[in-house]
């Protein structure tokens, strides 16, 4: 998901060999990611099932789906392989699906249950991540198509959208409500929180793609232009107000309460979010036509840039220390 975010954004920004770079470096981890996970699921079946119906893993599973449409818009965009982003815009909806319905059923019909305080976190916006990830590759591949068909895949790729933006509102209520009204240790903030800005950064890409690729041929997005443009700029102010708010909540874990800063794998759930408002910003901008804007993409291109490095070094890091048998890295994962 991070990786296919920047190397877009450094695509759209002209940085035509970082972009091949970490494109080529995304398919390979992306390859990697489903045989350890067919690995986890042979080897381990029954913490996979129980992992679905625990209330802070099983959104973790949505990452399946936005890192698999994520990919598909980096190969449609970066190399023209409008097969391959066919393909994985099937697999992406198909597990969007599963995902979706299997998880909120099972998390609805549990009898034991956790409170609020262990039971929500930053991560649960992974299901709105999926939903606009699908929205924004639907929307690309759907000018392709004849225009029934144009229309008809635009229309969906509308509904995810609105879906994903009523997602965000029921979770974020009470993201909210555990911040202000439950007690927090420095524990408890998970680098994952970064989603509150990273759910409405691809909120605002998906708005964006839909009023740059529907315009064309889609009677009822050019109907509807000036409420698409609306949303998506409140998308884009939200995600844009919630960056300061998470710094200062950084420093106060890790500079005031002194909590460690050490490599864990939820920091990635800081990088994508970074790229994804990069690369939304650069899409509102040409959607939208803020040019005064443009020094912002300019400039957290390589904020994301140098996180992306910082925690990726983190991860190979504690890759090599788990394979010599030191202590495995810490995660709250």
């Amino acid at each position: 998901m991070a990786t296919a975010a920047l190397s877009l954004t450094a695509h759209m920004q002209g940085l035509m060999m970082l972009a091949r770079v970490l494109g080529a470096l995304n398919v390979v981890l992306y390859l990697a990611l489903w045989a350890l996970t067919a690995w986890r699921l042979v080897r381990h079946p029954n913490q996979m099932r129980n992992d679905l119906t625990d209330h802070l893993k099983s959104p973790g599973f949505f990452t399946m789906v936005a890192g698999t449409c994520t990919l598909g818009s980096q190969l449609l965009i970066q190399n023209q392989l409008a097969a391959a982003a066919w393909w994985l815009l099937g697999l992406g909806a198909l597990l969007w699906l599963v995902f979706t319905y299997t998880i909120f059923a099972a998390l609805t019909l549990k009898t034991v249950k956790p409170t609020l305080a262990h039971g929500i976190s930053g991560s649960w916006l992974l299901a709105v991540v999926a939903t606009q990830a699908l929205t924004v590759l639907s929307a690309l591949l759907a000018p392709g198509l004849s225009a029934p068909l144009w229309e008809g895949l635009e229309f969906s790729a509308l509904c995810l959208w609105l879906v994903g933006g009523v997602m965000y509102v029921w979770m974020i209520s009470f993201i909210v409500y555990r911040y202000t009204f439950q007690p927090l240790t420095p524990g408890d903030l998970f680098p994952s929180y970064w989603i509150n800005m990273g759910a409405m950064a691809i909120s605002t890409l998906a708005g964006a793609t839909l009023l740059l690729m529907g315009e064309g041929s889609v009677p009822l997005i050019r109907e509807l232009r000036p409420f698409i443009t609306g949303v998506t700029v409140l998308f884009w102010a939200t995600g844009t107000w919630w960056i300061p708010m998470l710094i200062v909540l950084g420093v106060w874990r890790h500079g005031v309460r002194r909590f460690p800063f050490k490599y864990d794998v939820n920091f990635w759930g800081v990088v994508f979010p970074l790229a994804m408002y990069t690369l939304g910003t650069w899409q509102l901008i040409g959607a939208v036509g803020l040019d005064f804007l443009r020094a912002v993409p300019a400039v957290s291109l390589y904020v994301a840039l140098a996180a992306w490095l910082l925690v990726f070094v983190g991860m190979i890091s504690a890759v090599f220390r788990s394979l010599g048998g030191a202590e495995p890295a810490r995660t709250n994962a």
